[in-house]
C-alpha cells in the first residue's frame, strides 16, 4: 500500500496530511530520463497518478507515446464549464542520479532534517504531489473549482517533451479544449529579503533552446606522426572559444521588471550592465537570474576516436545553447563567429523562447493566495534560464506561468538543487504549497 493510500484509509484527511506521503511515493518510482528514449520510463508513475485520481472519482486517461513513455491526463468539471479552462501541468520524469554522490539515496524519499530527499524533490515531483494532494482533498469534500481544470502529468520533459507534452499537443489536442491559461514548474518559490519581505518569483518568461551537435572533419592518421589537420585539435579550440565567449548583456521586459521590483525591495539600484555587482546582491537565486541577462552556450560533451594511436577523422561536441526572447538570430550569429568556419553545427533539439506579461486575473490570484498564507509575500515576475513543457502548450494558444508555490528557508540553495545532488524539499514547504494552491484554485 502506498503512503498516501495508507493515510487516506486512516480516516478523514486533508491535502496537507497526504502531500508528504505522495511526494515520497513518487520519488521512490525511478523515472530517470537519460535522453534518446533511454531509461525506465514513466509508466509506473503515470499509473500511480491515475490510481490517486480515480480513487476520488475522476476518470484519468493514460497516454503511452512509446513503450513505457506515459502521461496521465484528467479533467475536473468546474462550477461554470462555460468559462475557459485552466491547465495544471507537471512532468513525471527526472534526470539521472548517482547514489554514491548523495547523503541519502536519491530514490528513497527519505525524510531527514525536515526535508523530503530524493531525485525529483524540487524538479518536479514536489509540485506533482501538491497538485494531487489538493485535487484529492477537493474531490473528497465536493469543492468544485470555479472553472474546468485539466491535469496533465507528463513524460519526457527532461529531454524536450517529445514523448510527453509534444505528443499530446500533436496527437490529442482535444484534451486541452477550451484551456486558455496554465501553471507549471519553476515558479512561485520564495527568496527572503528580510524577516518582513519574501519575494515569490513567478515565471513569466523562459529562454529558448538550441541543443547542438558540433562536428569537425579532419585527416585521419597514425598517432605517432605530425598531423596539421587534426579534428580533435580544431574542435577543442573551437569549443574553448565558445565556452569562454562573453555574450552581450540584453535586458528583456521581464528581466527589467524583475530588477526594478528587486531594486525597490532592496532599496538599492541594480545595474544589469554591471553583472558582477548585480549578481552579488541576489544571493541564492543568482544561479537562475544570472543566465537571464544574456544568451548562453555551455559545452557539455566531447567525443572522438577509438584508439590511442589513431588520429580520428572526425570529432564531435555537444552544446547546450539558450537564447533570450527576441535574440535568437543574434545568438546564432554570435555562435557561428565564435566557432569559426571549420565547425559544422546541427540542432539535436530546438525550441523557441517565451514571454508573457505579469498581469491579469490569474496573476492576481497567485498574489492574493500567497499573501494569505505569508503576509510577507510579494509576487514578482522573472525569467527562467531553462525551458519547460510550457513551450508545447503555447502552440495551443495557452498563456503559461511557472507557479509551484514553496516557502523556503533562506539558507536553502534551492536553485543549486535543480539537476544537482542532495535534492530535497522542506516538509513545511510542501504543506505551504498545498494551502496556497487550494486558495489559488478557488480564485483562478
Amino acid at each position: 500500500m502506498s503512503e498516501s493510500s495508507a493515510t487516506a484509509s486512516a480516516g478523514a484527511v486533508t491535502g496537507e496530511d497526504e502531500v508528504v506521503g505522495i511526494c515520497r511515493d513518487l520519488i521512490r518510482i525511478d523515472t530517470s530520463n537519460y535522453g534518446g528514449g533511454e531509461g525506465p520510463g514513466e509508466r509506473a508513475a503515470a499509473e500511480y497518478v491515475a490510481e490517486q485520481l480515480a480513487e476520488v472519482g475522476l476518470e484519468p486517461q493514460i497516454f503511452e507515446s512509446q513503450p513505457g513513455r506515459a502521461s496521465t491526463v484528467a479533467r475536473i468539471e468546474g462550477a461554470d464549464p462555460s468559462r475557459p479552462a485552466l491547465l495544471i501541468h507537471g512532468h513525471l520524469d527526472v534526470v539521472p542520479a548517482d547514489a554514491a554522490d548523495w547523503r541519502h539515496h536519491p530514490f528513497s524519499g527519505e525524510i531527514a532534517d525536515g526535508c523530503v530527499w530524493g531525485r525529483g524533490a524540487v524538479d518536479m515531483k514536489d509540485m506533482d504531489a501538491m497538485t494531487l494532494a489538493v485535487v484529492r482533498d477537493r474531490m473528497r469534500s465536493g469543492r468544485k473549482p470555479p472553472r474546468d481544470v485539466v491535469l496533465a502529468f507528463l513524460a519526457d520533459e527532461e529531454a524536450g517533451g517529445v514523448y510527453g507534452a509534444r505528443h499530446l499537443v500533436d496527437r490529442h489536442p482535444g484534451l486541452f479544449e477550451g484551456v486558455n491559461e496554465a501553471i507549471g514548474e519553476v515558479g512561485g518559490f520564495s527568496f527572503t529579503v528580510n524577516d518582513n519581505l519574501r519575494l515569490y518569483l513567478i515565471e513569466t518568461a523562459q529562454k529558448g533552446i538550441h541543443w547542438m551537435r558540433l562536428t569537425v572533419e579532419g585527416t585521419a592518421g597514425h598517432g605517432s606522426m605530425t598531423n596539421n589537420d587534426n579534428a580533435v585539435t580544431e574542435l577543442c579550440e573551437a569549443v574553448a572559444r565558445l565556452g569562454r565567449h562573453k555574450f552581450p548583456v540584453r535586458v528583456t521586459k521581464t528581466v527589467r521588471s524583475f530588477l526594478d521590483e528587486l531594486s525597490d525591495a532592496l532599496g538599492t539600484e541594480l545595474d544589469p550592465e554591471d553583472m558582477e555587482e548585480t549578481l552579488a546582491k541576489l544571493g541564492g537565486i543568482a544561479k537562475i537570474i544570472g543566465a537571464t541577462l544574456q544568451n548562453t552556450a555551455a559545452p557539455t560533451q566531447l567525443s572522438a576516436g577509438y584508439k590511442v594511436n589513431v588520429i580520428p577523422g572526425q570529432a564531435t561536441a555537444h552544446v547546450d545553447g539558450r537564447f533570450l526572447p527576441g535574440y535568437e538570430e543574434e545568438f546564432l550569429a554570435d555562435l557561428d563567429r565564435a566557432l569559426g568556419p571549420r565547425v559544422r553545427r546541427v540542432d539535436d533539439h530546438a525550441d523557441r523562447a517565451l514571454e508573457t506579461t505579469f498581469d491579469g486575473a490569474l496573476v492576481d490570484a497567485m498574489q492574493s493566495s500567497l499573501k494569505a498564507e505569508d503576509p510577507a509575500a510579494r509576487a514578482v515576475p522573472y525569467m527562467l534560464s531553462g525551458g519547460t513543457d510550457a513551450k508545447h502548450f503555447d502552440d495551443l494558444g495557452i498563456r503559461c506561468f511557472g507557479f509551484a508555490p514553496l516557502k523556503l528557508p533562506p539558507e536553502l540553495d534551492f536553485a543549486g538543487m535543480f539537476h544537482g545532488v542532495d535534492e530535497r524539499v522542506p516538509v513545511d514547504g510542501l504543506k505551504f504549497g498545498v494551502r496556497v494552491l487550494d486558495r489559488f484554485l478557488d480564485q483562478a
